[in-house]
């Protein structure tokens, strides 16, 4: 690859916006700490009112994986990434009335509609909201939920989990497959959408 290919790619997966104040910050699935630790820091801050973490279990997967980092510290005998990130949140000061759960989820798009039926029924109203999310994912996670909210005004903060960055993606087999398959997805996962947009 040429460094104008690389540049190019990182720029869109890559999503980061400062953090700013929110009606609320969402989640999506996954099993390392970093991110429910960073929302709620900055709930902590004043930076929004609610969080709502989202995933059961992987499609991929017949059970919860287990906890990627600070298995020492999160010790719960997990059964989804919603109940993982949940434990997280409280652990870090976050009360159990900020957060509106949805844990039926398998993937990625699910997280995002089966939140916005969670918000829906819990009667809240979400007008600017982040996105804490794995970095590499940022793309992915912002096309989806402003599909799920379309009147909401989204802010990408991501976390690096798996040691993945903008700057280090394109040295190890791991990134490249991860990165290149979040630039895939972010294809054929919205093939309708675009058609049914631009036609």
């Amino acid at each position: 690859m040429t460094n104008r290919i690389i540049t190019d790619i990182s720029n869109y997966i890559f999503v980061t916006d400062t953090p700013a104040k929110s009606d609320a910050i969402f989640l999506p699935g996954g099993s390392h700490p970093a991110q429910p630790e960073y929302a709620a820091e900055l709930y902590k801050k004043g930076l929004a009112k609610w969080i709502i973490p989202s995933g059961g279990v992987s499609v991929k997967r017949d059970s919860w994986p287990g906890v990627r980092e600070k298995a020492d510290i999160y010790t719960g005998n997990y059964k989804s990434d919603c109940e993982f990130f949940t434990d997280v949140l409280q652990k870090n000061g976050v009360p159990a009335s900020a957060i509106i759960g949805e844990d039926r989820s398998g993937h990625t798009r699910d997280n995002a509609f089966m939140s916005r039926t969670a918000v829906d029924k819990s009667g809240i109203k979400i007008r600017t909201a982040m996105i804490v999310c794995k970095a590499f994912h940022a793309r992915r996670c912002l096309m989806l939920w402003q599909m799920a909210f379309p009147d909401v005004r989204f802010i990408v903060c991501p976390v690096h989990c798996f040691n993945i960055t903008k700057e280090n993606w394109f040295t190890t087999e791991q990134g490249i497959d991860r990165v290149l398959g979040e630039l895939s997805r972010c294809g054929n996962q919205f093939v309708a959408e675009i058609k049914e947009y631009m036609l």
